[in-house]
């Protein structure tokens, strides 16, 4: 497998409707697609899920395609490859930039599944054929409308619910669910937005029976979640804390959570996801399968990954038209009773709107 030419386009999707955290709210996200041609000529595709403020992680939309314009993408092209897995160790030297390197490396394991003729679920080693999906809910205005969004999702047959909080939306508010919608399986996302100093209020949440909390505090933190997970009953998720192999073994030997949110853009690509995950399951860590907002191909691959069967809760991959009016990939990611099936056509298994993406593109980069 050598790769002979890699075309980067630069698009912006608008979302139905924004996204809101406690980083703020999100309604045009920006996608970089990525098609790269093999020298017998299968074409693989990749996403770059960066948003444009470096609010969840420190990369930017237009950090990731300077790190694959000028570093990354150079650095495969006219190299031979014998499996995806050795691009993740070419890119040793370039530090971080976890998204750049998935966008890329996603692409390569596209091609790689083409060759071998297998769907990428079967080529990283999974074995469901279909998969349970949550949904994730963001703050709405009011709190009627919020629950009026989680009752519809409900009767979509999604199989668990998360919703974020943060401060001053918390308590209350999933006291509230609680009482409205019983025993809902139900988790909260407070994205950082804590500290030790509200253990309080933590540890209040315990009463709800919630399947978890997820990143409660710092963002790159390992040793207070530590702390923090010894005095609540309700199960710490991490999710940006963990950011490689190594944050996955620290946080196991800390004791630091009790479930991992694994996203292949966060950790650098499905190679990476792999370790992550084999070492989860090994040492007893609940894993489950998250969302960046992505569009149809990074969607696609995040279905391929959670058919892996160390992923044991509900993923966030919800379908193509819970975000978007039309998604980059056909047929669009679909939900039925709150399972996906996974697809049995090689690669992806999806096929890429080309024209549709030439259509919006803003721009593209053709590296040969």
């Amino acid at each position: 497998m050598k790769l002979i030419e890699v075309t980067i386009y630069i698009v912006k999707m608008r979302m139905k409707n924004p996204f809101v955290t406690s980083f703020g709210a999100v309604q045009d996200k920006p996608v970089l697609v990525i098609q790269a041609k093999d020298e017998s000529g299968v074409i693989g595709w990749g996403e770059g899920v960066a948003f444009e403020a470096p609010s969840y992680t420190e990369e930017t939309a237009k950090t990731s395609l300077h790190m694959l314009e000028d570093f990354l993408i150079p650095m495969l092209l006219q190299r031979e490859l014998t499996h995806p897995d050795e691009v993740s160790e070419l890119f040793k030297p370039i530090r971080r930039n976890n998204m750049a390197k998935a966008a890329i490396e996603g692409a390569v394991w596209d091609i790689y599944a083409k060759l071998i003729n297998r769907p990428l679920s079967e080529a990283i080693g999974g074995t469901r054929k279909k998969v349970e999906i949550g949904i994730s809910v963001g703050l709405q205005p009011t709190d009627e409308e919020l629950f009026q969004i989680i009752e519809d999702y409900i009767a979509q047959g999604y199989k668990r619910v998360k919703v974020k909080i943060k401060p001053g939306r918390d308590i209350e508010l999933i006291q509230t669910i609680r009482s409205r919608f019983g025993n809902l399986p139900l988790m909260a996302d407070a994205n950082s937005a804590y500290t030790l100093a509200d253990l309080p209020l933590l540890k209040a949440l315990d009463e709800f029976n919630l399947l978890m909390i997820e990143q409660p505090l710092a963002h790159d933190d390992l040793v207070e979640h530590a702390l923090l997970q010894k005095e609540l009953s309700t199960p710490i998720c991490l999710d940006e804390s963990i950011t490689s192999i190594e944050d996955m073994k620290r946080a196991v030997m800390l004791g630091s959570c009790q479930v991992v949110n694994l996203k292949v853009a966060r950790v650098g690509g499905i190679t990476e996801t792999k370790r992550i995950h084999d070492y989860g399951v090994k040492h007893g860590i609940s894993i489950w399968c998250g969302g960046m907002l992505e569009a149809g191909i990074g969607r696609a691959q995040a279905v391929a990954v959670a058919s892996l069967s160390g992923f044991t809760l509900p993923g966030d991959t919800a379908a193509s038209s819970r975000y978007w009016d039309e998604d980059i990939i056909d047929p669009e990611v679909k939900v039925e009773n709150g399972l996906i099936s996974i697809s049995d056509k090689p690669g992806l298994g999806y096929t890429v709107k080309q024209s549709f993406i030439e259509q919006i593109a803003e721009r593209k980069i053709v590296l040969a």
